[in-house]
């Protein structure tokens, strides 16, 4: 009997080794945008700490600046003043290409309106980070990836070819291919109806989980927050309260 062989078979990688040291370190951070009488005290001396492998929920209202703390632990926006390490790094010593890179080796994000390159097939959008970071194996990893988030028969469709469920499942799979240790998600179901936006979290988790990453999720929705390990409550650029979910 002749050997039928799959034409993508699904390869799996093994978990990158996980941190050991504080995932994410926010002290007295602060930051002010806009100038003269327009200017806005976003951040006002906030301060948290992840723990390595911690799932923590950042929850306020808008303006609160609950978003602007993910962008900022995760290199996007630059603080005034304040201390910010992720996986033990110093990001003030970082300039722009070294903390790009390092961005894009350490953290996974993933974002409420996916960003995903429009001209670009599902396999495409995942495999481009690794092509960039020079990785052989980018269409492997990014198969593989895509099977993981149940999207193995999507990989040649472009981002208006899918669904806004699916759409985000590719934004994870982008987000976890280069296997990082730390995952920051704004509001991941925000654009998603109840039951698809229920159905993405627990993908989103269960990778989390599998790939042993740390988890910071910011999200309007308490119960979201609550399957968390712990959750931080945000109001007027400060920690108001941390609760455990």
């Amino acid at each position: 009997m002749p050997i039928v062989r799959h034409p993508n078979p699904v390869v799996r990688f093994a978990p990158e080794p996980v941190l050991t040291t504080p995932a994410i370190v926010l002290e007295d951070v602060r930051l002010r945008l806009g100038n003269g009488t327009a200017a806005v005290d976003v951040l006002r001396g906030l301060t948290l700490t992840l723990a390595a492998g911690e799932r923590v929920g950042i929850v306020g209202a808008s303006g609160s600046g609950k978003s602007t703390a993910l962008m900022i632990a995760c290199g996007l926006e630059r603080a005034d003043r304040g201390r910010v390490a992720v996986a033990g790094i110093d990001l003030a010593g970082l300039d722009a290409d070294r903390l790009a890179r390092f961005r894009g080796e350490t953290i996974g994000i993933v974002f409420q309106s996916f960003h995903l390159v429009s001209d670009m097939t599902a396999l495409e959008n995942v495999a481009t980070p690794l092509e960039l970071a020079g990785r052989r194996d980018a269409f492997a990893r990014a198969r593989a990836e895509l099977a993981a988030v149940g999207l193995a028969d999507r990989l040649d469709h472009y981002p208006s070819q899918l669904s806004g469920g699916e759409q985000q499942r590719v934004a994870i799979a982008r987000a976890l291919v280069h296997r990082p240790s730390i995952v920051v998600a704004d509001e991941p179901t925000g654009n998603l109806d109840e039951a698809t936006g229920a159905d993405v979290a627990d993908l989103l988790f269960a990778r989390v989980a599998e790939i042993g990453a740390t988890l910071m999720l910011v999200t309007h929705d308490p119960d979201l927050a609550a399957r968390c390990d712990r959750v931080i409550h945000v109001r007027a650029g400060r920690v108001l309260e941390e609760t455990p979910a």
